[in-house]
């Protein structure tokens, strides 16, 4: 992030029209943009905002979700995502500061878990692995190699498996 200055904090209502026009850019449609307003306010959520010269340039959300079927009930599991980044301002460390950031938030929360169905170039780096590795399946249909997950806690997926469930809300934008 060369001479890039980036601040990245909670999300405060005043930001929800800069939260908006960063995943409709980021994406090139509305969808996510959608998803982010639907899912606003859920408890135990986590929104974080990225900003440049006091401009909304990056936003990631995370909200619980359920893994069903695990014989480990206890596992306190978050969703990442949408995560986005105006075009302007991808590939230029701002993404990884919001996963960083945010993967902090949850391991403050006591969050056992965090998935993500995304980039496999991209995740891998901040510990993320194929979900299918500790026997987790998705309730949606994504390649494999796209769906992963990463441990806050040590050994919390351990012969853990399941079913993963996000919020209702996710459908509604697939």
């Amino acid at each position: 992030m060369s001479d890039l200055s980036v601040v990245v904090r909670v999300e405060e209502h005043r930001d929800s029209a800069g939260v908006r026009t960063v995943n409709e850019q980021a994406f090139g449609r509305p969808n996510e943009a959608a998803l982010v307003d639907a899912l606003r306010g859920v408890p135990y959520s986590i929104s974080l905002v990225a900003l440049a010269r006091e401009r909304i340039v990056g936003h990631i959300l995370f909200t619980p979700l359920q893994i069903e079927g695990s014989p480990k009930q206890v596992v306190v599991a978050s969703g990442l995502g949408p995560m986005a980044v105006l075009p302007e301002y991808q590939r230029q460390g701002v993404g990884s500061l919001l996963v960083r950031a945010g993967l902090d938030s949850c391991r403050a929360s006591r969050t056992d878990a965090v998935v993500v169905i995304g980039h496999p170039e991209f995740y891998p780096r901040f510990g993320f692995v194929p979900a299918v590795t500790k026997g987790l399946r998705c309730e949606f249909e994504v390649p494999p190699e796209v769906f992963m997950v990463l441990e806050l806690r040590a050994g919390a997926l351990d012969a853990s498996g399941g079913f993963v469930k996000y919020r209702p809300e996710f459908s509604a934008f697939e």
